[in-house]
C-alpha cells in the first residue's frame, strides 16, 4: 500500500536535528506539532506490524491494505490526544482493531474467517530462517484456526506482536482478568491440538 505519497521521504532538517533515532513517543509529539515526515518515520517502523494485525483478524488483504492508511490517517489526526498511557505500538494496535470491526459492521454478510492468517514474512530474514518461519506458522495456523476468534486473537497479541497481558487489555478493552482466563484456555486447547497432531510443541509460558 503507498501512503508516502503525502509525506516526505526523510524528516526535514530541524526535526531530523532535534530527534536523532526518535523513540515513538517523540514522533507522535512531532506529529501533533503537524511535522509530516515524522509521520512518514512513525509509519515505515509499525506499518507491517499493523498490517499484519488486521490480516490475521479480517483474512483480507485488500482490507487491511486500505485500513493501515485509515490507522494512520487517524494517528495523524489524534496524535495530540495520545497521552502515553501504553505503548504506541499498543494505540496503533487498538486502533486497528477498532478499525477492522468496524468495518465488518459496515458489510452486512461478513464475519471473521475461522481461518488465521500465517504470518507474512520480514524481509530482513535469511532463506533459512523464513523457511523454518514457513514450517512453524503453518503447524500453527492449523491448530490456531480450530480455536474460537476471541482466544485466537489472544495469542496472536501476546506471541506475534509481544504485547503484555495489560496490554492486551487495552487493546480490546477487557478486564486484565478476562485477558488472563482467555490466554488460560487458549494455551490448553492449543496444547490439545498440537498433541493431537503428533507435535510434540506448545507454546511457551
Amino acid at each position: 500500500m503507498q501512503i508516502g505519497y503525502a509525506l516526505p521521504n526523510v524528516l526535514t532538517r530541524e526535526v531530523g536535528a532535534a530527534l536523532g533515532q526518535p523513540s515513538d513517543g517523540a514522533l507522535i509529539e512531532a506529529i501533533a506539532q503537524g511535522e509530516k515526515g515524522a509521520m512518514q518515520v512513525l509509519y515505515a517502523r509499525h506499518n507491517v506490524r499493523v498490517y499484519r494485525f488486521i490480516v490475521g483478524l479480517a483474512r483480507d488483504e485488500s482490507l487491511a491494505e486500505d485500513l493501515v492508511s485509515e490507522v494512520f490517517l487517524e494517528v495523524w489526526r489524534k496524535a495530540g490526544q495520545f497521552e502515553a498511557r501504553s505503548k504506541v505500538s499498543t494505540w496503533l494496535l487498538a486502533i486497528a482493531r477498532y478499525k477492522t470491526y468496524t468495518a465488518f459492521e459496515r458489510r452486512t454478510d461478513a464475519q471473521l474467517d475461522e481461518h488465521f492468517a500465517a504470518t507474512i514474512e520480514d524481509p530482513t530474514d535469511g532463506p533459512g530462517s523464513i523457511l523454518d518461519k514457513k514450517d512453524r506458522n503453518a503447524m500453527l495456523a492449523h491448530c490456531l484456526t480450530r480455536l474460537s476468534p476471541a482466544h485466537r486473537e489472544i495469542l496472536d497479541l501476546v506471541y506475534y506482536h509481544d504485547k503484555s497481558i495489560e496490554e492486551v487489555a487495552q487493546i480490546i478493552g477487557i478486564p486484565v482478568a478476562t485477558v488472563k482466563t482467555r490466554m488460560h484456555y487458549a494455551r490448553k486447547r492449543m496444547a490439545e491440538f498440537l498433541h493431537q497432531t503428533g507435535i510434540d510443541r506448545t507454546c511457551d509460558a
